[in-house]
């Protein structure tokens, strides 16, 4: 009986070393079956993430001592990175591609001034109109929200972003460029996330 149970201890213990590899098996598998809905769903998780991150980042700063936070701002910032960043940052990426192959001279530069001339400031619109939407705010709010925040968010978009956006589009396999992307917008949903405080 002891050889079987050490055996089955030391089993258990190669499970759970293991299980980071067959996470990232399964993840592996799902992106390829479900590329679209896989890269949706990390969206989501990790946007709805940033977001509670951002609440315990400003209580802790406002020394606010409630032990309440807002659970509509994840599940508000879950629906936007599902139905929103992972489908079209899937699609984009899949477009950069196409569009400028890197055959073409130049291509990561011109992927990236498109990425942050066109895309960045269309996709930080349509974040400050979703989540607006989504808050149940009136058309006037909206538009003074938007004036108030979007040249800020912005620049600091370029900033965060644009090394960062360098790197994906030049370094990083495109099945990963949306995933690489969601773990670098964790840390900027808690920027966007604080504006709205």
């Amino acid at each position: 009986m002891a050889p079987a149970a050490s055996k089955l201890r030391a089993g258990a213990g190669a499970g759970l070393g293991a299980l980071p590899q067959r996470a990232l098996a399964q993840y592996l598998r799902l992106l390829r079956l479900y590329p679209v809905l896989t890269k949706a769903a990390t969206s989501g998780v990790l946007s709805a993430l940033g977001n509670f991150l951002a609440q315990l980042i400003v209580k802790k700063r406002e020394k606010e001592n409630s032990q309440k936070l807002d659970v509509i701002g994840p599940l508000r910032y879950a629906i936007y990175g599902f139905f929103f960043t992972g489908p079209l940052s899937h699609f984009f990426y899949l477009f950069m591609e196409h569009w400028i192959p890197s055959e073409v001279p130049l291509a990561g530069v011109k992927r990236l001034l498109l990425d942050r001339l066109l895309f960045a400031p269309a996709f930080l619109l349509l974040f400050f109109l979703t989540m607006n939407f989504l808050e149940g705010r009136d058309a006037a709010a909206v538009a003074v929200q938007i004036r108030r925040s979007f040249w800020p968010a912005l620049r600091v978009n370029w900033q965060v972003w644009t090394p960062a956006q360098f790197v994906n589009i030049n370094y990083v396999p495109l099945q990963f460029r949306v995933l690489f992307a969601n773990l670098v917008s964790l840390f900027w949903y808690i920027y966007l996330a604080s504006l709205g405080q």
